[in-house]
């Protein structure tokens, strides 16, 4: 049987399609350019890359506003690619950054700056070891088991706020610097997220930990009838993810400047979004940080167009959610990617 004109493949389109499956940077890249440039239509001048300050002298004002407002969301989506490469998730990384901010903000006061760090790094620590012998020794599944270790640091953290409540806070100055400071027009948070974001990309791409956690996520029994001890993995990998959202608190509460019960709790979806978006798969075994990272950019940009819309809070939280499910579709109908 002969098959019809209408009905013989297109090459070309097979091709380009083949293309994109390849390179699934392209299309998000595309998509934040076009994002980009209707916010330039929706109000003229916003997006100039160039401003002139008081001194005459040039700065990239909104372009460092968006990253820096950026950075503490890619930071926590790095923590959702790296347990989704394991087909796990962790919804805990909101508490654990505003725990390890609002601990931070109250011990700087009397212990110290640097005692005060350590002790926020050290609780975003502690909650990763709990997710990571939850999932990896007592076989709770990832999703419940950093909810409800979600839950329980909420309820500490109301806890010992009563505790704390007339001690004051403050906020170290050097956080203060990272998060609002600029340096030669870019946020000064920048010079920190380039060498971690280059760090996650070394762990994922070159070591045998990041090969680890492809594996464990593409075939688990496979990995470990090959000798993977999967709990020693999890243990490192929810350790690790607990520290990171600790740190992205730090960055946070030094832009914020003012420590609260729920300060990087709306974080948490938006992380899962841009992780989903940048093209790592909730099933694991694929993922990209850098996808994540141009995920985490074009959430920035849809919040600033809403905002420009100036629509209720209720409706903008409803449209930004079918916006997430449609740019992640249309990226998996062009990528051919699951």
């Amino acid at each position: 049987m002969s098959i019809a004109p209408d009905d013989r493949p297109d090459p070309f389109r097979e091709r380009f399609g083949r293309y994109l499956a390849d390179n699934p940077m392209i299309p998000l890249i595309v998509f934040l350019i076009l994002l980009v440039t209707g916010l330039e239509v929706m109000r003229p001048g916003i997006v100039t890359p160039f401003r002139a300050d008081r001194d005459g002298l040039l700065s990239m004002f909104w372009i460092g506003n968006l990253l820096k407002f950026a950075i503490p969301l890619a930071m926590l989506a790095a923590c959702q690619v790296l347990t989704m490469l394991t087909a796990g998730i962790d919804l805990s990384v909101g508490i654990i950054a505003t725990v390890a901010a609002f601990v931070c903000a109250t011990l700087s006061g009397t212990l110290g700056v640097a005692p005060a760090v350590l002790v926020a790094l050290s609780c975003g620590i502690i909650i990763g070891l709990v997710n990571g012998f939850g999932v990896g020794i007592v076989r709770v599944h990832p999703l419940i088991m950093t909810l409800g270790t979600g839950l329980i640091a909420t309820g500490a953290l109301q806890v010992y706020q009563r505790f704390v409540i007339n001690v004051g806070t403050e906020i170290p100055a050097f956080l203060g610097w990272l998060g609002t400071g600029r340096t030669a027009g870019m946020p000064n948070g920048l010079y920190v997220f380039i060498p971690f974001a280059l760090l996650v990309f070394w762990i994922m791409r070159f070591t045998g930990f990041g090969r680890l956690l492809f594996a464990m996520g593409s075939n688990e029994n496979a990995a470990r009838l090959s000798g993977v001890r999967g709990w020693q993995v999890y243990l490192a990998l929810y350790a690790l993810s607990g520290f990171i959202a600790s740190m992205a608190g730090l960055l946070y509460l030094g832009m914020i400047r003012q420590p609260s019960l729920s300060l990087a709790n709306p974080l948490l979806l938006p992380s899962v979004a841009a992780a989903v978006i940048g093209g790592t798969s909730i099933f694991g075994g694929r993922g990209s940080y850098a996808g994540a990272i141009i995920g985490a950019l074009i959430l920035r940009v849809l919040d600033t167009m809403l905002t420009l819309l100036q629509m209720p809070e209720g409706a903008r939280t409803a449209l930004f959610g079918v916006i997430i499910l449609a740019v992640t579709a249309i990226y998996v109908r062009i990528t051919g990617s699951r």
